[in-house]
């Protein structure tokens, strides 16, 4: 007789064992699965000179603190290592190499269609991938010659992997500007953004600008709140200067947004015109949830109804998207809060249909 799980979480990075943190105070039966070898892997796989924005004190999940000086701002494999050991600190039960093909919904159960035949049932489903599925990339970046490296930021690990010459970074959010920072090292630099760009300290008067963020109530402030409505419509700031220096010596220089391409020049909404021997797309990334073959999941405009992560799907739930209730729901610092009540939610419904 096949089992039926209580719950099963879909996803194994930090929103997938914040989950599993909570589930395992519920007394339900859960799985995790994930599709990477080891915990810890889409962070170990990013470029290697990422450095995390937010400190060491707020980027802990729950029950398990980071080691290291709590000021200081740990690197991804850091952070890699850390979610394999809290895996292992919580015992979570983690199938790994599980690509999930499918989700139905039928009789009240969830069919779940992963890899090598694999299928697997359960009450309730917390999707926990996250907003980062497929690259975005424009679809004129194919028309660049051939010699042109160009990859997605997904991609690029180090500046081994481009060719001499100059280098063009899309994108001006935190992995282009740290991406563009490192290359300008070695090569001409430019970097194309379609915003005028925000600059934040990381820390004022000794103190993390996250620790301000806490003592003026903006990292608990919701998504429907005078502030949170405030921050969601703007674009992500940079943190730090180090990109606005290198902007100031025109070690980085800024282009507008990347419109097209014309034979082996690239075009900018200004008009102006450059050839580059390099490109890294650090153009973020669409969501894509096709594998979820649940009717009435999705409204008009093909975006996912949630409130708060609670679908309109009874036992379908989302964990880790971006804004799912406050700034921090996407981020290490702010997705066990999510976590939390999602656990109460699930093991209080399931409490109810068992009286």
């Amino acid at each position: 007789m096949t089992m039926v799980y209580d719950v099963v979480v879909i996803g194994g990075g930090q929103a997938g064992l914040s989950m599993g943190y909570y589930l395992k105070q519920t007394g339900l039966s859960y799985i995790i699965l994930d599709n990477q070898n080891v915990v810890g892997d889409v962070w170990r796989k990013r470029y290697d000179s990422l450095i995390l924005f937010t400190p060491r004190a707020y980027s802990s999940l729950p029950g398990l603190t980071l080691k290291g000086d709590p000021s200081g701002f740990p690197t991804k494999d850091e952070i890699a290592n850390y979610l394999e050991n809290y895996a292992r600190t919580f015992d979570l039960p983690i199938q790994s190499n599980c690509h999930v093909k499918r989700i139905q919904n039928e009789n009240d159960l969830f069919i779940i269609s992963a890899n090598e035949g694999t299928v697997i049932k359960t009450k309730k489903v917390v999707i926990a991938t996250g907003p980062f599925h497929t690259s975005r990339i424009p679809a004129f970046a194919k028309e660049l010659p051939e010699q042109v490296v160009q990859l997605h930021s997904s991609q690029y690990k180090n500046k081994s992997q481009l060719n001499e010459g100059a280098v063009l970074v899309v994108g001006g959010g935190n992995s282009g500007a740290q991406i563009a920072v490192e290359l300008s090292q070695t090569h001409e630099t430019y970097l194309s953004v379609s915003h005028k760009l925000r600059f934040l300290p990381l820390s004022i008067g000794n103190k993390s600008f996250f620790w301000w963020c806490e003592k003026l109530g903006i990292l608990q402030s919701n998504r429907d709140s005078f502030i949170g409505k405030k921050v969601q419509g703007k674009p992500d700031p940079i943190f730090g200067f180090e990109l606005k220096e290198r902007i100031k010596n025109q070690q980085i220089k800024v282009k507008s947004r990347t419109a097209s391409i014309e034979k082996d020049e690239i075009c900018f909404v200004d008009q102006t015109k450059i050839k580059v021997q390099n490109v890294i797309w650090a153009t973020g990334y669409t969501q894509d949830y096709s594998w979820i073959d649940v009717p009435e999941l999705l409204d008009e405009d093909g975006k996912i109804m949630y409130n708060r992560g609670i679908t309109n799907i009874e036992g379908l739930y989302f964990l880790g998207m971006p804004w799912q209730h406050r700034r921090g729901s996407a981020l290490l610092l702010g997705v066990g809060d999510d976590a939390e009540y999602l656990a109460k939610q699930i093991s209080k419904l399931t409490k109810t249909h068992l009286d």
